[in-house]
């Protein structure tokens, strides 16, 4: 209790993640960054994540305080980004090394930390390996109720029995689970977790300041963009195969790649092959900050999103929620976590997955019919702030982990 005239002191908030911004203006995705600097207002936010070579160890960013545990020799600290874990696992195997160092240093640093700062709950992102970590250490009783949230690769990925076992391990532990998409909730409970622990809580974006409209710059009538890591669930191999197709019927078109990732190298082989190097110009990584200004300007976005060789997918594809909300019209996979972020036709034009002819004709559609396009976005705008602006997101976060608080140990 807190002495007279004191203000009650607010919850403390310990975070568990493994991608995460190293510095300011990091092109890493930033979403759990985003979510935690909104939940300070309600709680006193640590986030607890893997150092990286150009990384402060530790330092306070938006009010959250990060503290950045060491795994490796700074060099060999290449586990995490450029990325993810899943996908330099499987392109770098040598980098399986790394992993009994990265468990072992996350699980001490948060003992250590849950021992020294006496956190009250936790937002564990990630089934494995953050909430694996905090189901182990929850055997303890002294330790505090954790929430988790799986974003898509750590559940569609990791389809091994004993990782199965593993997210059933996790899930029995928790306070409670949150999923950013149907089809997730879907997939735990086709393994045996018992869906009443689970939320449907997405990610959020900055709809309110950042991805708006901007009525004085004017849309181009022929770049077609694409924004995502690339990786084999963004599906950009597929879009690249359309673009011969799209050149021949608008010679003006052209494709403008932002992102990086570890099939840059095959993607821009391809594009060689194919003879669009006039056609197909990749940007590399770029700031969030600069993106509006792409999706502002870009005659239509498209995500062609895939399910990966391995069964990875998209959890749940925000960054088309970026370009509706900027104004962009949004060319999509027809998959079924892309219609709870469009759930009608009138919102996005739909193409089926892994069909480069399909994706040209439908990128073709919206090319040739500006107006019908621009009204298409409009829509899309208005169906996606009231359920994915970072405002609406990070008060589900705030009332999902203070009943998680409640828990009885």
């Amino acid at each position: 209790m807190s002495a007279a005239g004191e203000l009650p002191r607010k919850p403390r908030l310990l975070v568990l993640a493994s991608t995460y911004p190293r510095w300011a203006g990091d092109p890493e995705p930033g979403f759990v960054h985003e979510l935690s600097k909104r939940l300070v207002d309600q709680f006193e936010v640590s986030v607890l994540c893997p150092h990286a070579p150009g990384a402060t160890p530790r330092e306070t960013m938006n009010g959250v305080e990060v503290i950045r545990y060491r795994y490796a020799p700074t060099r060999l600290q290449t586990l995490v980004n450029d990325g993810g874990i899943i996908t330099n696992l499987r392109r770098q195997p040598w980098k399986w090394l790394l992993v009994p160092g990265f468990l072992l240093s996350m699980a001490w640093s948060t003992w250590q930390t849950l021992r020294r700062e006496r956190q009250d709950v936790i937002h564990a992102h990630w089934l494995l390996p953050q909430g694996l970590i905090a189901a182990l250490l929850r055997s303890e009783r002294c330790m505090p109720p954790f929430l988790v949230t799986s974003h898509g690769a750590d559940l569609f990925a990791l389809k091994a029995r004993p990782l199965q076992s593993a997210k059933r391990f996790v899930a029995l532990r928790a306070a409670a689970i949150t999923v950013v998409s149907a089809p997730m909730r879907d997939e735990l409970a086709r393994i045996g977790v018992d869906t009443r622990k689970i939320t449907l809580q997405s990610m959020g974006v900055d709809l309110t300041t950042r991805f708006t409209p901007d009525a004085s710059i004017e849309r181009s009538h022929d770049e077609i963009l694409f924004v995502g890591r690339l990786v084999e669930k963004k599906g950009l191999r597929h879009l690249i195969d359309a673009m011969p197709a799209i050149v021949q019927a608008r010679p003006s078109s052209y494709l403008t790649i932002v992102g990086f990732g570890p099939e840059e190298e095959a993607c821009r082989a391809q594009v060689q092959r194919l003879g669009l190097q006039g056609k197909v110009h990749f940007t590399g990584a770029m700031q969030q900050a600069q993106l509006p200004a792409l999706y502002r300007r870009a005659a239509v976005f498209v995500a062609p999103f895939v399910q990966a060789a391995s069964g990875d997918q998209e959890g749940l594809g925000l960054v088309a929620v970026e370009a509706a909300g900027c104004g962009c019209p949004v060319v999509v996979s027809e998959l079924p976590v892309v219609r709870q972020v469009f759930p009608d036709a009138t919102l996005a034009f739909f193409v089926p997955p892994a069909d480069p002819a399909a994706l040209a004709a439908r990128i073709l559609t919206v090319l040739d019919s500006p107006k019908a396009a621009a009204a298409c976005a409009a829509a899309a705008r208005m169906a996606v702030v009231p359920r994915f602006d970072w405002t609406v997101v990070a008060r589900g976060y705030t009332e999902v982990l203070l009943a998680s608080l409640r828990t009885v140990p």
